[in-house]
């Protein structure tokens, strides 16, 4: 039996856990696809669930990465496993819940989607997880109207960016924050014309500026956050979808910072948010995984998008793993990272 290569960890707690591991490929089961993975996404949850601060982290040993793009390499028609919608050699980018740090994924079809004849799959595998999530944000929870004026924080991310372009696309108004000039001088370039330096006091910041909001996206959380939401307009929403603040700067979590940020983390009051009108959302992209139907329903409206490809800002091999989640973990990286996976070949023992 053919031995293949996965990135796996025995159990949350350290990134340096994270080792290569050589396993037997499985059979193909019952109504998947197998997927040759060509590259994989990476994202702050894989930092998160490698360090045990994720609440969706699997117990023991696990695999991380969320989304892929590859080729399908087998539909299972052969011996009657299912009538794909998918055929082999069909260039397609998908999602998992976690295992996705591998270069052979079994993927149901319902959490596949094409990948656009003039993307690389380094593009394809920056698209689904960001998208999805600034997706979701804007649309679904944010109910985002044309004309409205919307804050992106972190907007040079990875999720930062879909989020620019999406809302600029629905006819919004965003304004992004990034954390240093430099990050800023690429938005601009890249056609957005507002955009904050965050300074460190910037709830005087924002007041100075004299900024309003329809809506705010925020994956930072503490004082940032709190001084967005201030600037809400009544019928204003914020929608959050996670917390940068509390990402570990070694190895291991600090868990005496952790605790303290957490103590000190924003506390909204419903009675105030009913007379000032305002709201506050948060939600996990992963648990929506585990709800097929509206999963497939979102990625198929993914596919009516007419979004360019993502920005891919670094790109790792398959062994520098350990390198591509530590430049992540800095907070310096820009755009989508992606990892390739040259020449492996691994079964995803987590797929959705």
């Amino acid at each position: 039996m053919a031995k293949v290569t996965v990135w796996e960890t025995p159990k949350a707690g350290s990134l340096a856990n994270l080792v290569q591991k050589q396993r037997p490929l499985p059979p193909l089961s019952a109504g998947h696809v197998r997927v040759q993975i060509h590259a994989v996404g990476l994202n702050f949850a894989d930092i998160f669930a490698l360090t045990g601060l994720y609440s969706a982290t699997p117990e023991g040993a696990f695999t991380p990465g969320l989304e892929f793009a590859g080729t399908v390499i087998d539909t299972g028609t052969d011996s009657g496993n299912i009538d794909s919608a998918f055929q082999v050699g069909d260039r397609v980018m998908g999602v998992t819940r976690f295992g996705g740090y591998c270069s052979i994924i079994d993927s149901e079809p319902d959490y596949l989607i094409p990948l656009p004849d003039d993307w690389s799959f380094a593009e394809g595998a920056a698209f689904p997880a960001q998208t999805l999530t600034a997706w979701y944000a804007l649309n679904t929870l944010g109910a985002i109207q044309p004309g409205q004026r919307v804050l992106i924080h972190s907007a040079a991310g990875g999720v930062g960016l879909q989020a620019m372009k999406l809302a600029t696309l629905l006819g919004a108004n965003p304004v992004g924050t990034v954390g240093s000039p430099d990050k800023a001088a690429m938005l601009q370039d890249m056609g957005f014309e507002n955009v904050l330096v965050r300074q460190p006091d910037f709830a005087r910041q924002l007041t100075e500026t004299g900024h309003r909001f329809d809506l705010v996206l925020d994956a930072i959380g503490g004082t940032v956050q709190q001084a967005s939401f201030a600037t809400l307009n009544p019928m204003g929403r914020l929608v959050v979808f996670g917390a940068a603040e509390f990402t570990p700067t070694g190895n291991r979590p600090n868990y005496l910072k952790a605790a303290w940020r957490y103590l000190r983390r924003p506390r909204y009051d419903v009675m105030d948010m009913i007379s000032s009108n305002r709201s506050v959302m948060a939600f996990n992209l992963i648990w929506l995984w585990e709800q097929k139907a509206s999963m497939k329903a979102l990625l198929s409206e993914l596919q009516t998008i007419a979004l360019p490809p993502p920005h891919v800002g670094h790109r790792f091999a398959f062994d520098d793993a350990q390198a591509a989640l530590a430049l992540l973990q800095s907070g310096t990286s820009v755009g989508k990272r992606s990892e390739f996976l040259p020449s492996l070949n691994c079964h995803n023992g987590h797929t959705l």
